[in-house]
């Protein structure tokens, strides 16, 4: 089985061709002002329209309120909408209704009971996506993009009960292990293929579309294998 891979946080239409030429399925165009990678609107509108029939377009949101969501909306018309806040299963609901597009909800993991309790998400997204809880007292912690990987042994309750989007301090180096250790049906990488915060890689992105894209057609991990 293909991994369908998501480039999240491009600002740069190099960074953005990379990924699409490297065969990303998903591009992710971050809305949310602390973020080193918050693209404007202006920005947005040239990046969607080159990545448009190429690749689904992904617009992140924390926690937005309506009149965010709608100029978003109006402006790239993304494909789907990720909430990576701490948006109620209600509130899922709600914008998938409202604004007529799947939402992909990020579930933040530390531990294996972090993983069972976000399934109450499950009914109301269109797709979960496990990410790094970022740690206690942590400076400077964004929502998502810290470059921090959790345990994956976390997601082995989740394993086979549905897809799932795999992110969190994933790079090219590690995003195949990633893979067979969690059953993951996509993965999303945004500061794995940076050099500093919110400056992309060309060449990195297209390692990790590489060694994600192939990560299924190797010999599997030995049984037991734990990260």
């Amino acid at each position: 089985m293909s991994i369908e891979v998501k480039i999240c946080g491009l600002k740069t239409e190099s960074a953005l061709k990379a990924a699409l030429d490297g065969g990303a399925d998903y591009v992710g165009l971050v809305f949310h002002a602390a973020s080193p990678r918050n693209v404007d609107l202006a920005m947005a509108r040239r990046l969607s329209a080159i990545a448009r029939g190429r690749a689904k377009i992904v617009a992140l949101l924390v926690d937005p309120d309506d009149r965010l969501l709608g100029d978003v909306m109006e402006v790239v018309a993304p494909d789907i909408i990720q909430l990576h806040g701490s948006e109620s299963p209600e509130r899922v609901a709600e914008v998938a209704h409202c604004f007529g597009r799947p939402v992909l909800k990020a579930v933040k993991i530390a531990t294996a009971d972090d993983a069972e309790a976000g399934l109450i998400y499950a009914d109301r997204a269109q797709m979960l996506l496990f990410d790094a809880e970022a740690p206690a007292g942590a400076e400077h912690a964004l929502p998502g993009g810290n470059g921090i990987a959790f345990d994956w042994r976390a997601l082995a309750g989740v394993k086979g009960r549905l897809p799932f989007m795999l992110a969190g301090g994933l790079t090219p180096d590690n995003v195949a292990e990633a893979i067979r250790l969690t059953g993951a049906a996509a993965v999303d990488v945004s500061s794995g293929v940076e050099t500093s915060p919110g400056e992309k890689d060309t060449e990195l992105i297209s390692r990790f579309l590489q060694a994600a894209k192939t990560a299924n057609q190797g010999p599997s991990s030995p049984a037991g294998e734990e990260k």
